[in-house]
């Protein structure tokens, strides 16, 4: 299916010309037909069966009238091709150029102009005057062809032109992430709430569940030019049954993959005025954004030098929002456009003075497209799921990664080279613990995870079990020689474990026993008792030969040592799986 959007001004023929290519009305409320204008976005739709692969063609009908100027950019917002429509009889007009300013600020570049009404007066004027508008747009070399929707003359050439066109457009993929803007919103009798929208890309099924926000709907029903479908891939007209949290969907809703977008009330943009803009180039205070169709009161701040059009806008609610998003922004006093490009939909909080200049030359170069390097350029570091939901591709590149997270070459330089003072600072602190866990490395170089730590040392320092290590970070001398002295005793006797008298004459505290536990010249199998490493095994290999299962009081004495000791060590072997503790209190080792 494709989907092609009208624009032109009021009473030149839009609706008729529509009709005649579809044989249905657009024009459906008795209101709209009685005053002979398009007041609510009008739909209709057919298939031209010598239109080789084109298939079937839906038309959305816009409003012409300036008082529906919301409406008619809520049509053309998500529509990827147009047809502007232009009265042979009539000058050029003002919301004629008012479309063809939005069509231009939104990007459409496919698109057909039909001059109507061609057999009320001479229609090469019109086509020149047209011809030469449309040039100066994204539209420029758009056919123009000449049209009499009530005698039939050029449907057929519009019909070629129409087909040739939507040939052109570059098929959508099917397997990305949904984002449906709601154009209306009805009930039927025995279904319940059903909106239509256009579906640029992507696909949507029955069963699907959807996110309004927070809220989640669910696809009861699905439609697709009027025809019931299980699944409908995008570019297509749909209506959609929902079912589920449905208050509060309106037009401008947008239904999106759940947990696949961005929401957002701040956006770095950049601005570039619509044709015949004149001064002041840069938009007021409070203009109005129009994305989709959706059309949200926005809050403009130029960053930096405005007339560079990098700017930050602070919408009156969140939007689901990319890099490389075209948007539209309109003074409603003077209803002067601006085509909005989005930067950073995810931009950060400018909090000291001068914060805005930086941003600004921050972005002096972006263009809307999303990259990766300049991304990560920008931010540092940045999370997978992040830039997923602000659509920035993740591909192999010249950066970092650390489990989720993507640093960049720079900013991983920067922060390896702040390791090596803080931990020196940190040893210098803590003598008895001189190796610094990575979540205070994490804290200290304010970074979100604790795994970014690791990735970023550097010889001479070592990563030893969470923790960080310069070389000659040892336990201080006196406490190194009371350890010695410890570690003697136990190979002599490894069951043996000091007494805390005697740890209290060696001068080893709890601190003290942490610290030599850390460096691994000790095992602490609870508070005040000590072995060597490894003395678990030694155990587990000692125990086996035991008749099993065994007691504690043949473990005690076949290890040569106190109660004091063996209960804690016995808890400590059942916990690592090396025994097994029965019902009746014996023991065996698991082999």
């Amino acid at each position: 299916m494709h989907v092609v959007a009208t624009a032109g001004h009021v009473d030149h023929g839009k609706s008729t010309l529509v009709r005649a290519l579809t044989g249905t009305d657009p024009d459906r409320l008795a209101e709209e037909r009685r005053r002979g204008l398009t007041i609510e976005l009008g739909y209709a739709w057919t298939s031209w069966p010598d239109g080789g692969d084109v298939g079937d063609v839906a038309f959305v009908d816009v409003p012409g009238h300036e008082r529906f100027l919301t409406t008619m950019l809520a049509g053309i917002g998500p529509v990827p091709a147009a047809l502007l429509v232009v009265a042979a009889d009539d000058p050029w007009m003002p919301q004629a150029a008012e479309h063809l300013a939005a069509l231009d600020a939104l990007g459409v570049g496919h698109g057909v102009v039909a001059v109507t009404r061609s057999d009320l007066a001479d229609p090469a004027p019109a086509m020149a005057r047209a011809a030469a508008e449309v040039s100066r747009t994204s539209l420029a070399g758009a056919p123009v062809v000449a049209v009499s929707a009530r005698t039939g003359a050029g449907l057929d050439d519009l019909r070629t032109a129409l087909t040739t066109m939507l040939a052109a457009l570059p098929a959508p993929p099917a397997d990305v992430d949904v984002r449906l803007w709601v154009d209306r919103r009805f009930t039927v009798r025995g279904a319940g709430t059903v909106v239509t929208a256009t579906l640029p890309a992507g696909t949507v099924r029955v069963g699907d569940t959807l996110a309004d926000g927070e809220r989640l709907v669910r696809v009861r029903g699905l439609q697709a030019l009027g025809r019931d479908a299980d699944a409908v891939a995008g570019t297509a007209r749909v209506a959609l049954n929902l079912t589920g949290d449905v208050d509060g969907i309106t037009r401008g809703t947008a239904l999106t993959t759940p947990a696949a977008w961005h929401h957002t009330e701040v956006v770095d943009v950049r601005l570039r005025p619509g044709p015949g803009a004149g001064p002041p180039l840069h938009p007021p205070l409070a203009p109005q954004l129009h994305v989709g169709a959706a059309d949200v009161a926005v809050r403009h701040r130029p960053l930096g030098d405005p007339g560079s059009g990098v700017s930050r806008l602070t919408l009156e609610r969140a939007l689901p929002l990319r890099v490389g998003d075209r948007m539209l922004l309109r003074d409603p006093g003077d209803r002067r456009l601006w085509r909005v490009d989005v930067l950073d939909p995810d931009p950060p909080r400018l909090r000291r003075r001068g914060a805005a200049g930086r941003r600004a030359a921050q972005l002096a170069r972006a263009d809307g497209t999303p990259r990766l390097a300049d991304e990560l350029a920008r931010r540092g570091l940045a999370h997978r799921d992040r830039l997923r939901r602000i659509g920035v591709p993740v591909a192999p590149g010249d950066h970092l990664e650390a489990g989720p997270w993507l640093v960049s070459r720079g900013f991983a330089v920067a922060l390896a080279d702040r390791l090596p003072p803080l931990v020196e600072e940190h040893a210098r602190s803590h003598p008895l613990d001189p190796d610094v866990p990575l979540t205070v490395l994490a804290d200290r170089l304010r970074l979100p995870d604790p795994d970014l730590v690791g990735p970023l040392v550097r010889p001479p320092l070592v990563v030893v079990g969470g923790r960080v290590r310069a070389p000659g970070s040892g336990l201080p001398t006196e406490v190194s020689a009371a350890v010695d002295v410890v570690r003697r005793e136990l190979a002599a006797a490894p069951f043996a474990a000091p007494t805390a008298d005697r740890l209290r004459e060696l001068g080893l505290d709890e601190r003290a026993l942490g610290a030599a536990e850390r460096a691994g010249l000790l095992w602490r199998i609870a508070p005040g008792l000590v072995l060597l490493p490894g003395a678990d095994r030694d155990a587990a290999d000692r125990l086996a030969r035991l008749e099993q299962p065994f007691t504690t009081s043949a473990a005690r004495q076949d290890l040569a040592t106190s109660r004091r000791v063996v209960l804690p060590l016995l808890d400590r072997l059942d916990r690592a799986g090396l025994t097994r503790r029965l019902p009746d209190d014996r023991r065996e080792v698991v082999r």
